[in-house]
């Protein structure tokens, strides 16, 4: 019953009209200040204000998470892509295989094995235009160039 009494006591109290004091008065209407120089200037001798620390996004007794596994550095076993590849430095030495051409208007896949990367004809080690699947190998040293094939990979 006290819980009753309390309740309704607060709901008549809150229910006054908020400009008016207890006398019947009304109060005067609450003023909007913007920051002056001079309070600038008091804020100027305040201690610069801090940034929260950051929430913590995990228990105090869990270990942070641990970092996502990176490919092995060094040469690739598999790529993608037209371009020339210097073997042991973009890729690893060995025999590589595609499946084919890429779809297009004239599906071809071409290779070429060169001794270095001067793009003349005399550097040509060996080359191919294939319709199907195909293996190439590589040494270090040399650069492999691929156009309209579908991505190589490492046999074995």
């Amino acid at each position: 019953m006290t819980a009753f009494v309390a309740l309704i006591v607060g709901v008549a109290i809150g229910s006054l009209d908020a400009t008016e004091d207890k006398a019947g008065r009304e109060r005067p209407a609450p003023t909007v200040t913007t920051p002056s120089r001079a309070a600038e200037t008091t804020r100027a001798h305040e201690p610069p204000a801090t940034e929260p620390a950051p929430a913590r996004t995990t228990a105090p007794n869990t270990p942070p998470p641990s970092p996502e596994p990176t490919a092995k550095p060094g040469p690739a076993t598999s790529f993608k892509g037209d371009g020339q590849y210097l073997v042991v430095e973009d890729i690893k030495a060995g025999t590589y295989m595609t499946a084919g051409p890429e779809d297009g208007l004239i599906p071809n896949c071409y290779w070429a094995r060169h001794k270095d990367a001067s793009g003349e004809f005399s550097s040509i080690v060996a080359n191919g235009n294939v319709q199907g699947q195909t293996r190439v190998t590589v040494r270090k040293g040399e650069y492999l160039e691929v156009k309209g094939c579908l991505p190589w990979k490492k046999a074995g």
